[in-house]
């Protein structure tokens, strides 16, 4: 292997580049393979008001990309200003830059394709009465052809005049799936626009104009249709609208995972982390969630010049986003328990009326389902159930009581301070081999009643092998994971005690009494130093004592027994990164979980009809009831239909 050439080479003076080779070096960071060169065609298009696109490719893109569309065309006169570079009709001044509303806004893009390949650009406007043509470059004439309104861009032999670049090119095929992403995505993006899409004169896809429903179905599948949570909210100046997979639907890749902000295609940190962060109670860690999203605010509030391919964006308070899309997504989660995949029952009695009521006309006779001690109360969620009315928070199956009364809530608060202080076992809990379960009288109700689907987990049959709970309802068998639905549970109880004890409250901070010094790169002094109001809101108070040294002053109260350098640190990156921190929440909920998990009824635990009852009625009516706190799922319906294939029925 020879050595590197080391030595002084002869200094060459200072001179202005040719503006081939100007050209040339913008389509490396603009063209990087032909996908890029299909994104910025296509964002064209969209940007010219077309409302039907059509791309054909072949052997990947390399040999040819032709895009066509019915937009508003290009008059000729302005067709050689359309490859040159740096010119454009989208911006004019630095004030267009900071409110940029359309996909392309650099001139960039046809004058470093034509830099890097052969093309042909054919246009005709609305009054125009044919089309024109041009060929190469900026350079070429403009002469009369025949054309339809709008544009086609023929790019031909990409990379023909730069072998180098072309030899790092995958396969065709390799390539032609790149390109192929990049139309569905920006296909899924925009249902009001048709699209065709074609490889070596073959019909690959085709969309028709539709709505968002149909067309993400259409791209994302079936599987994501029948598991998906619609969302549109708003807060100022921010809409987010689109859909969330269900945990269930999630994947072993984050390949379903499309979000947009204004009609742009982005992979932004502060958006996947607020939407990482709404899924955390419900999925399991090695899992990916499937959703389509799309964030609507004024464009000056986002930097979108921040990279040549425009994929990534810079919001001015990524705080308030993060906030914004996380509250969004966690709301549209919170309606994953068993009343969404079905009908919704109406509101459960007050505890002390469940002797006998009437349940949509019909008279049950219901016996008290759980004993005085464990009797539920019932408030208002924080986001509401699907049909708008209250759902239940209360407690029960063993569990102890919080919330309807001043004294349950005195009560949760100094468990809560045992809890968290760690000053001593916690107060009202008792190890699970000593939980008494609730007593209940016999447990009866009518046919016409479950004819009705009052009930979407119906009622327990039997216990198999003390770990799952054996269920009918009308659609056939329900299996239930009786731990991991109780863990849920009470999870959700203990997270609705916490908030209601520190609702409205400061944030309780412990002072150190000897502050915690470390090392600190330059980073994260500089992150401490700039965002000490953020810091402080969240309950930490980092002094810098030198350029390398930070010191740890207080913790939150609930976090005092934490290892204090790896909060604080974890604290600055999330601060830094996302412009606030979800570290504090994060390990609370951690120590909710092992308490519900810790306090859950075992396996083997042999329970009555009536108690597994009890179990199912709490399910109905908590919140992300469909998994437990690490992402198991936490009961499976299994039709008839199924069942009849186990046994040939009717064949």
């Amino acid at each position: 292997m020879n050595a590197p050439d080391t030595s002084p080479r002869t200094p060459r003076p200072i001179q202005a580049l040719p503006d081939q080779l100007i050209s040339q070096i913008a389509a490396g960071e603009v063209v990087e393979r032909p996908s890029a060169v299909v994104k910025e065609l296509l964002e064209n298009a969209l940007d010219a008001g077309s409302t039907q696109i059509t791309v054909r490719l072949e052997e990947g893109g390399v040999k040819r990309i032709a895009i066509t569309d019915n937009g508003r065309g290009i008059p000729p006169e302005q067709m050689p200003l359309a490859l040159a570079r740096h010119a454009t009709s989208k911006i004019a001044s630095l004030d267009d830059l900071e409110n940029v509303g359309t996909l392309g806004f650099r001139g960039e893009a046809l004058a470093s394709i034509a830099s890097v390949a052969a093309v042909t650009l054919t246009s005709r406007t609305a009054d125009a009465a044919h089309a024109w043509e041009i060929v190469g470059s900026h350079n070429g004439a403009v002469v009369p052809s025949s054309g339809a309104q709008g544009t086609t861009v023929d790019v031909q032999d990409l990379y023909f005049n730069t072998p180098a670049r072309r030899k790092f090119l995958k396969s065709e095929q390799t390539e032609f799936g790149h390109c192929a992403e990049v139309v569905r995505r920006i296909a899924l993006a925009r249902p009001d626009v048709s699209f065709s899409l074609s490889h070596n004169g073959r019909t690959i896809d085709h969309w028709n104009v539709s709505e968002m429903a149909k067309r993400s179905a259409h791209i994302l599948g079936d599987g994501f249709a029948e598991a998906r949570l619609p969302i549109d909210e708003s807060a100022g100046p921010l809409r987010l609208h689109g859909y969330v997979g269900l945990p269930t639907a999630s994947k072993a890749r984050a390949d379903g995972q499309f979000f947009y902000v204004n009609g742009r295609f982005v992979r932004d940190k502060v958006l996947v982390h607020a939407v990482k962060a709404a899924y955390q109670d419900v999925l399991h860690g090695d899992r990916f969630p499937s959703y389509v999203l799309a964030l609507d605010l004024d464009p000056a509030l986002v930097d979108v010049n921040v990279h040549p391919s425009k994929i990534e964006v810079r919001f001015r308070d990524s705080r308030a986003v993060h906030q914004f899309v996380f509250h969004a997504v966690q709301r549209a989660l919170a309606q994953t328990s068993a009343t969404s995949h079905g009908s919704v029952p109406s509101p459960l009695p007050a505890a002390e009326s469940l002797g006998s009521s009437t349940w949509r006309g019909e008279q049950t006779s219901f016996g008290p389902l759980l004993a005085p001690d464990y009797a539920p109360t019932f408030s208002p969620s924080p986001f509401g159930s699907r049909d708008g009315g209250a759902s239940g928070t209360g407690a029960g199956f063993g569990a102890p009581r919080f919330g309807g009364s001043e004294g349950g809530v005195a009560q949760s608060t100094e468990r809560y301070g045992a809890l968290f202080g760690g000053s001593g076992p916690v107060t009202g809990y008792r190890a699970e081999s000593d939980m008494a379960l609730p007593q209940a009288s016999p447990f009866t109700v009518s046919a016409a009643a479950m004819a009705q689907e009052e009930f979407p987990l119906g009622f327990a049959l039997a216990q198999l092998h003390g770990i799952y709970i054996l269920a009918q309802n009308n659609k056939g068998l329900v299996l239930v994971d009786m731990h991991a639905a109780h863990e849920r549970i009470l999870y959700e109880q203990l997270k609705t005690a916490l908030d209601s004890r520190v609702a409205g409250e400061e944030m309780q901070v412990q002072p150190l009494l000897i502050p915690v010094t470390f090392y600190a790169d330059a980073i994260e002094v500089g992150t401490a130093s700039e965002h000490q109001e953020t810091l402080q809101a969240l309950g930490f108070d980092i002094a810098t004592l030198s350029p390398t040294t930070l010191a740890v002053r207080s913790v939150p109260v609930l976090l005092k027994n934490a290892d204090a350098q790896t909060l604080a640190r974890d604290v600055l990156r999330d601060v830094r990164e996302f412009g606030g921190s979800r570290v504090l929440i994060e390990r609370q909920n951690e120590l909710l979980g092992t308490l519900a998990c810790h306090t859950a009824v075992r396996a083997n635990r042999i329970l009555s009809t009536q108690e597994m009852n009890a179990l199912l009625r709490q399910m109905e009516i908590t919140e992300r009831a469909d998994q437990c706190n690490h992402g198991r799922p936490t009961w499976v319906q299994v039709e008839i239909g199924a069942l009849d294939k186990l046994f040939l029925r009717g064949q």
